[in-house]
């Protein structure tokens, strides 16, 4: 195993598990990496932190790599040299699962798309285990489900690119595609190529595979190409033959239970428990794949009414002075920050920047002209936005720290506005992760900072 975050340490317990002598190397040897490191010392793995032994890696019977792991890390560039190939974590992972599986995937609203699935199956009395990209300690690591004593009904996994790009046998029984725009062009030379990992979903579809796609989106229609088995659509702006829809602002299933099952109404789309018209689309694809894999309409409809906001994900964090504070630290890319801006009535504070992924941030100009009263610019992208929005957006660039770019936004805001954190950008230039920048947010406008 190449990394030792949490999906490395639950490949390593899996694959000890089943008796497999097991080597796991990483270069951190921070504190965390340290007790991971020792947990698996104890239940018998060889741990090295600090280096890779290559000679090790290249005699195993299976390499399993993290998705922390750049493809450009130079341990990968030799094992490419000696020919040696690798898998991701979940290819290694369902290859011990005992069920079927729903794999998610997509640019955005893959983790709230997956989650409510899940959460609408087991509203239904069907046992569904989540798991994979989930992230927030909401779900463990897909190989956390291969050890679970009894196996669920049904494996339900988030699946980023990075995940995808490493899988061979994978093989979902019903695989979503929530939305595609490009992302992660730090990583990725191009948005096809990004896109073409995400394809891997598809490649060992067969005619019993059932693929839930974005009817609204014809990238993802044209990801799933001629990729056998049976398609169901969601979408906001038409009526499909068979799947999801919204009729007025109700939402409607057609034709999935069964061939001619008909219409089958579910709620007003007000009565959802999640903010946002992206939230909308990702409930249609939900009760899609939740009544596809077994749920009854009615555990959908409860489920649908109950399902809490996830934390970081246009979650409303507190409302004083008459100023609504909401956290989308995961809105970590353009469509997303549009998606969040879009999604709330009031005037909008929107704090934007972080780590410059090199997305074209011209069409985030565009949605924010007339909806937003200021943008605050932070972080290392900070420039680059301002360029982009120019004289469209009012807009402030802050050159200190995220503390001060939420004071600033603290200070502009009125009674009657919305404070968002949807920062269009990944976190990495001021924090660990998303997570940490929107706690941190959550903090602040808590004044608990």
């Amino acid at each position: 195993m190449i990394g030792l975050g949490a999906s490395g340490e639950a490949a390593a317990r899996l694959a000890l598990s089943q008796g497999g002598s097991t080597y796991v190397s990483d270069l951190r040897s921070d504190a965390s990496t340290s007790t991971r490191a020792e947990r698996l010392r104890a239940l018998g793995a060889v741990v090295e932190l600090g280096s890779h032994d290559l000679a090790r890696i290249t005699a195993a019977g299976t390499v399993v790599v993290s998705p922390g792991v750049p493809p450009d890390a130079p341990v990968l560039r030799e094992l490419r040299e000696a020919r040696v190939s690798w898998i991701s974590e979940p290819e290694f992972a369902v290859r011990f699962y005992e069920g079927p599986l729903i794999a998610v995937t997509g640019t955005n609203g893959k983790t709230t798309t997956a989650a409510l699935a899940a959460h609408l199956l087991e509203r239904s009395g069907v046992d569904a285990a989540l798991g994979g990209n989930v992230g927030s300690g909401l779900a463990p690591a897909a190989s956390e489900l291969a050890l679970r004593p009894r196996p669920p009904k049904w494996y339900v996994l988030e699946l980023s690119s990075f995940q995808l790009a490493g899988v061979e046998r994978l093989q979902p029984d019903i695989g979503v595609v929530t939305n595609l725009s490009p992302d992660h062009l730090d990583r990725y030379a191009s948005v096809e190529a990004y896109f073409s990992d995400k394809a891997r979903l598809f490649q060992n579809a067969t005619p019993r595979s059932r693929w839930v796609l974005n009817g609204d989106s014809p990238d993802v229609l044209s990801l799933a190409g001629n990729a056998a088995g049976e398609r169901f659509l969601f979408s906001r702006m038409s009526r499909p033959k068979r799947g999801a829809f919204l009729r007025g602002s109700r939402l409607v299933l057609t034709d999935v239970a069964a061939e001619g099952s008909g219409e089958e109404e579910l709620l007003d789309a007000e009565d959802l428990s999640l903010l946002g018209d992206h939230n909308v689309a990702n409930a249609l694809a939900a009760a899609l794949t939740a009544r596809l894999a077994g749920a009854d309409v009615e555990g959908i409809r409860a489920g649908l009414r109950a399902f809490p906001p996830l934390p970081h994900r246009l979650e409303p964090v507190i409302e004083r002075d008459g100023v609504l504070w909401v956290n989308d630290s995961k809105a970590t890319n353009v469509e997303a920050a549009r998606s969040a801006v879009e999604s709330l009535g009031r005037p909008l504070v929107v704090l934007l920047g972080g780590k410059d992924k090199g997305e074209d941030f011209t069409s985030l100009a565009e949605t924010l002209k007339g909806r937003v009263r200021y943008a605050v610019l932070y972080g290392e992208a900070r420039r680059r936005l301002a360029e982009a929005l120019g004289a469209q957006v009012p807009h402030l660039k802050i050159e200190g720290s995220f503390e001060d770019a939420v004071s600033e936004a603290d200070r502009v805001a009125k009674a009657g506005d919305a404070i968002l954190l949807a920062p269009a950008c990944s976190s990495f230039d001021m924090f660990r992760d998303y997570e940490e920048r929107g706690e941190r947010f959550a903090s602040l406008a808590r004044g608990s900072e």
